[in-house]
């Protein structure tokens, strides 16, 4: 089983250049089982464009997962507290490996769905 998350198509491009090594969830998925993540690049590009591998997911205060994660956050220490308003718990995903599809899918046509808030079984 995956999981597919909607993820913004700058973040999209950092995950796969390695500039950014964790994805940063307010909410997360709960089963231990999931090892890979289907990455839906939202709008303008709204494609289904390739997946990530699991290395391991911390939980933690917000300042704790901001002083393991910065060196390789791949976003501003300004937008991470942005992100995580009015939280004081976070998860931060660790990137294992990526894979770049070499033709951007349809979401509709390829799983069934609509973009997911935050994520959605696959």
């Amino acid at each position: 089983m995956r999981v597919l998350l909607s993820i913004k198509p700058e973040y999209v491009e950092r995950i796969f250049s390695g500039k950014k090594m964790y994805e940063f969830r307010r909410v997360i998925f709960r089963n231990p089982e999931i090892k890979t993540i289907v990455l839906y690049a939202s709008s303008p590009i709204q494609k289904v464009v390739g997946e990530i591998t699991i290395e391991r997911i911390i939980y933690d205060r917000l300042n704790t997962l901001w002083q393991t994660t910065r060196q390789q956050a791949g976003i501003s220490e300004e937008n991470f507290y942005q992100y995580f308003k009015d939280r004081s718990f976070g998860y931060a995903i660790k990137i294992e490996g990526t894979k770049k599809y070499h033709r951007p899918m349809s979401i509709q046509d390829h799983f069934g769905i609509v973009p997911p808030q935050s994520f959605v079984y696959v």
